[in-house]
């Protein structure tokens, strides 16, 4: 059970590195690889979004969602 949690963690935390990096070089939204890494984040972002807003036009919700995603890891795996 610990092996499936530690993936889907991983998992979660990739697409969440993936899209914070997309969001500092420019890219074509709609490209189909592009498209899958928003679509997948979007669900998990969503809700944070209403709750922290942007600094000086800087979307920080990956960052925290990321941080967020590690340590619900760290607590349901120990």
């Amino acid at each position: 059970m610990n092996v499936i949690i530690y993936y889907l963690f991983e998992i979660l935390n990739l697409i969440l590195i993936f899209r914070i990096a997309l969001s500092w070089i420019p890219h074509n939204r709609y490209h189909p690889i592009i498209n899958l890494i928003y679509e997948a984040s979007e669900p998990i972002l969503k809700p944070f979004r209403n709750m922290v807003n942007p600094i000086q036009g800087i979307d920080i919700t990956p960052i925290i969602v990321f941080f967020l995603l590690r340590l619900l890891r760290s607590f349901l795996m120990f």
